[in-house]
């Protein structure tokens, strides 16, 4: 299994070097390992974190893409579907099939024909509009729902602190 996953991996790394999507960059930490990723995913333009570049991990299992990776950003982000720790909370992520919970249908959820293309792009529109019905981080959800000047200023803190000012 971890032959084709492999194989998968590195058709999607070719495929995003010909052809990168606006304001990502990812690839394997290194090419002994391509089930480990980095990444980095600049701030949507007009958002709460524009300019802001943030990095992320992915870890591919080694089933994939028959499971999702996991991702979690490498710096700080106040963000409603963000946990404390990094972890990203999205649908596109969870595993495939029926969601326990009944939040959300099994066509939100992963599926083999995504890719780490699609992930990422999720990611970006995630920053852009937060989901705080479903939040990973309540704080943040809280704060974006009853006081986005304050959410702004947080996530204005977060993009300098991306930066390194």
């Amino acid at each position: 299994m971890a032959g084709s996953a492999l194989k998968r991996l590195m058709a999607e790394y070719k495929q995003l070097t010909l052809n990168p999507p606006e304001g990502i960059i990812a690839g394997p930490v290194n090419e002994e390992n391509f089930f480990e990723w980095e990444a980095l995913i600049m701030g949507p333009e007009g958002t709460w974190f524009e300019g802001g570049i943030f990095p992320a991990r992915l870890t591919f299992p080694t089933d994939y893409p028959l499971s999702p990776p996991k991702m979690k950003f490498t710096c700080e982000i106040f963000h409603p579907n963000i946990y404390p720790d990094g972890r990203v909370c999205i649908s596109i992520l969870h595993a495939p099939g029926d969601d326990p919970m009944g939040y959300e249908t099994s066509a939100e959820r992963w599926s083999p024909v995504q890719s780490v293309e699609k992930i990422l792009l999720s990611v970006v529109s995630m920053l852009a509009e937060p989901n705080d019905e479903s939040a990973a981080n309540v704080d943040a959800a809280k704060t974006w729902r009853e006081d986005r000047q304050k959410f702004q200023e947080i996530a204005q803190r977060t993009v300098r602190k991306s930066l390194g000012l």
